[in-house]
């Protein structure tokens, strides 16, 4: 066999070669969609990360991506939602790529660097949700100038229909999100001035005037009226 004889039939080896990759990756690909699709169908989360993640491994997407990462944060897997997006602030981030830091780094206990994810949510699209979550993390970082003005916002713009869950009892309940605005507004007013407990009380109690059942809210009245009446104690009788 000449050398040019011996370079055509080395190229068609080749090009078979790919081709058969190429089929290969298709063909796995489309595998993976329909098994996705599937996985979501029955509800299987477990199955849903497994297709992405294969899905991310043969045809990497931006897109797919954020929506592995969504499932892992919706599933509170929030580590493994980060390790797959990570958790530096990105201009060219999507929404739900920013939403799934925000959450996850919040519930991993990172309030600073949760609210530079949820900073960049308001500022992208203002509304009381987010500001209520940028007020409790800022009395969480004790900056308390900075949740007064999320929750001032929050006042003026929450409509009576929005709400927010509570888990503090074993049963999980909601209450308007207004009501738990003033009860963080009162424990904003306490931090500012610990000697007016007045304040902060009418505040706390705005709160419940709004939802009796907010329970958080009571506890708050509770441990301010006892700093402010605290009980007298009495001498023992001899």
């Amino acid at each position: 066999m000449n050398s040019n004889m011996k370079k055509i039939t080395f190229a068609i080896l080749i090009s078979i070669s790919f081709l058969g990759t190429a089929q290969t990756k298709t063909e796995l690909q489309n595998h993976y969609e329909a098994f996705y699709k599937e996985m979501r169908k029955q509800g299987d989360i477990n199955g849903i990360i497994n297709a992405l993640t294969h899905l991310n491994v043969i045809s990497p997407s931006t897109e797919r991506k954020d929506t592995l990462a969504y499932v892992y944060a919706n599933d509170g897997q929030h580590m493994q939602a980060l390790n797959t997006i990570g958790i530096e602030k990105k201009s060219n981030d999507s929404d739900l790529a920013v939403q799934v830091k925000a959450i996850s780094l919040k519930a991993l206990n990172q309030p600073k660097r949760a609210i530079e994810q949820f900073e960049v949510l308001y500022n992208r699209n203002q509304n009381p949700y987010i500001a209520y979550e940028l007020a409790d993390l800022k009395i969480q970082t004790e900056d308390s100038n900075g949740a007064l003005t999320y929750i001032e916002y929050g006042l003026a713009n929450a409509k009576d229909d929005m709400k927010h869950a509570f888990y503090e009892r074993q049963q999980p309940y909601e209450v308007s999100l207004k009501a738990a605005f003033y009860n963080l507004k009162g424990l904003v007013q306490f931090n500012l001035n610990k000697e007016d407990i007045d304040t902060a009380l009418a505040s706390i109690n705005e709160a419940l005037a709004i939802a009796p059942n907010f329970n958080l809210a009571s506890l708050t009245k509770q441990a301010l009226e006892s700093r402010k009446n605290p009980p007298t104690e009495t001498t023992p009788k001899k």
